[in-house]
């Protein structure tokens, strides 16, 4: 009798224990937590600490109170002007309502995918009414005020605050930006080719223009040296008759050596000639 005794105390015991660490959770400062009962939502807590439920009956889901990242993949957006934008954005978010955002959601992973949604279609709404020379000038600020604006007010139907919504970044797509830059390298190709012919029309001019000038500089050169040449034929013109009239022997002595000098230093020449010729009256005289 006791054995039975102890054995039933002892389940007894253990089913103490068993509802009373069920009904027990403790929820922690970055937590709020929902009751649920038989599925529907009777109890939110905020505060934390030691909390209790009815067992069996009763469960609890726990939501993250602080803020929170989403960077959604980025999107392509077309812009009024018909550009085509990569805009990739990220946002900052917070769940103010856990029991909305139970009804609605029920998971943080699919409010990040509805919370994605709404950006998307907010971004897309917004930029398709904007130019891309709009959106790189000082209206930017408006421009994202009025995103962040609309995406909070859609994303407080699933219990959720956004803090904040900014455009990371607003690029062309890629196979856009290959045929720009391809359009642009043809455009810089043919530009060196204009500068390079234009260089070259130059380069003639230059050279022309220097081959002119060297050809009239050695004309100028040219006669310059051959109306010295000839009024230095001229003073010696006169010099030599000046000096031949003053002795006019020795003058015919003196041009008499330079035709001896002139036709006897070639050892190949040969002449024939008179042994009584005026050529040699000199050779004669000094045989006497």
């Amino acid at each position: 009798m006791n054995d039975k005794l102890k054995i039933f105390l002892g389940g007894i015991t253990l089913l103490i224990v068993f509802l009373v660490f069920s009904s027990a959770y403790i929820v922690n400062q970055a937590e709020q937590a929902i009751v649920l009962q038989f599925g529907r939502p009777v109890r939110l807590v905020q505060e934390p600490g030691l909390k209790f439920k009815i067992p069996l009956i009763q469960n609890v889901i726990f939501y993250d109170k602080r803020l929170l990242n989403l960077d959604p993949p980025a999107q392509e957006v077309v812009l009024n002007d018909k550009k085509r934008l990569d805009v990739d954005s990220f946002t900052r978010y917070r769940i103010i309502d856990p029991i909305k955002f139970y009804k609605t959601v029920r998971t943080e992973q699919q409010a990040q995918s509805k919370l994605a949604e709404i950006i998307n279609s907010s971004v897309r709404k917004i930029l398709g009414r904007i130019t891309l020379q709009e959106l790189l000038s000082e209206k930017r600020t408006k421009i994202m005020a009025d995103i962040s604006s609309a995406v909070k007010n859609d994303a407080t139907q699933i219990g959720v605050s956004v803090a904040d919504v900014r455009i990371r970044r607003a690029d062309l797509p890629l196979e856009v930006l290959q045929a720009i830059n391809a359009r642009m390298k043809t455009e810089r190709e043919r530009e060196a080719k204009e500068f390079r012919a234009q260089g070259s029309q130059e380069a003639q001019k230059i050279k022309a223009s220097a081959d002119k000038e060297q050809t009239i500089i050695l004309a100028d050169a040219e006669k310059q040296a051959q109306i010295i040449r000839g009024q230095g034929d001229e003073q010696a013109i006169e010099i030599w008759n000046k000096a031949a009239g003053k002795d006019v022997a020795f003058f015919n002595f003196y041009r008499s050596l330079e035709a001896y000098k002139k036709s006897l230093s070639n050892g190949k020449s040969s002449m024939v000639l008179s042994p009584e010729s005026d050529f040699f009256q000199f050779f004669r005289k000094a045989m006497k």
